[in-house]
């Protein structure tokens, strides 16, 4: 017999959440960033981000989940000060590198991971940026609070839209593998209903699909998680890039081969 809700503000979506999260296996962060400081280019996933985040030249911004500092360089061209927060020593490092070989000043590093964020401390902030960084945090509605607390203008958050990795997950199921997506951005925005927040959805328009200089560059670009790999699906991976990606002009790509972004935000 089915449960019926009579209210859908008592749905647990948090706990709903955490459970889509159990057994996700994290990361290395630190072994990932030498290839994220080498690959990251400019794409319609930036272009897309800062024509909807509202900053002002006297800005204080905390990005949160910084990495190497695809995101945080360029807004700190444009605001007063960037504090970036990372949970990785090694991202961090190649963020401070960027920096310096810019000739960029006015960023602040904390060593952090997203789940301690505190607003006691990091106090006030005009804006709070959180890009492609909470898909896997599971106290999701801790964070959220503190980062509601920190923020005094704005919250920008950006989080897997449904049709985020269709060839990876073709893999994985060409694998055998159960894939067990993120929880879907829905979940998100029903927390911060039930939180108070009532935010602005918004899904991002993209239309460049990657492109790569070899087949190893598209085994290896943070997308698919080859420390999970054994040396014979390593193998199968590059067999089965070589038959989906097309190669013309120089550069090996597939037209679904795109991200999907959705932009949750709201003002103070």
């Amino acid at each position: 017999m089915k449960q019926c809700i009579e209210n859908p503000n008592d749905v647990d979506w948090t706990g709903f959440w955490a459970e889509r999260l159990d057994g996700k296996v994290g990361k290395d962060w630190d072994k990932a960033a030498e290839g994220f400081y080498k690959r990251t280019r400019k794409d319609d996933y930036q272009d897309a981000l800062f024509d909807k985040l509202i900053l002002d030249e006297n800005d204080t911004v905390l990005d949160v989940g910084c990495g190497e500092g695809s995101i945080t360089i360029p807004i700190a061209r444009n605001v007063k000060k960037v504090i970036g927060l990372d949970s990785s020593v090694k991202m961090l490092e190649y963020l401070e590198k960027r920096a310096e070989e810019k000739n960029i000043d006015n960023i602040e590093t904390i060593l952090k991971p997203i789940e301690e964020i505190k607003y006691d401390e990091i106090g006030d902030v005009d804006v709070v940026i959180c890009s492609r960084s909470l898909n896997g945090i599971k106290p999701i509605e801790e964070v959220l609070y503190e980062l509601d607390k920190i923020a005094n203008k704005y919250v920008f958050i950006t989080i897997f839209g449904p049709e985020n990795k269709k060839i990876e997950k073709d893999f994985e199921r060409q694998l055998g593998r159960k894939t067990e997506d993120f929880p879907d951005y829905n979940y998100f925005f029903n927390i911060l209903f039930n939180m108070g927040i009532y935010a602005n959805v918004e899904r991002f328009d993209l239309n460049n699909y990657r492109e790569y200089d070899s087949i190893e560059e598209a085994m290896d670009n943070g997308k698919f998680r080859l420390d999970l790999y054994s040396k014979d699906e390593k193998e199968q991976l590059r067999n089965y890039l070589e038959r989906i990606l097309t190669f013309e002009n120089g550069k090996y790509f597939n037209v679904k081969d795109k991200a999907d972004w959705i932009m949750v935000w709201w003002k103070k």
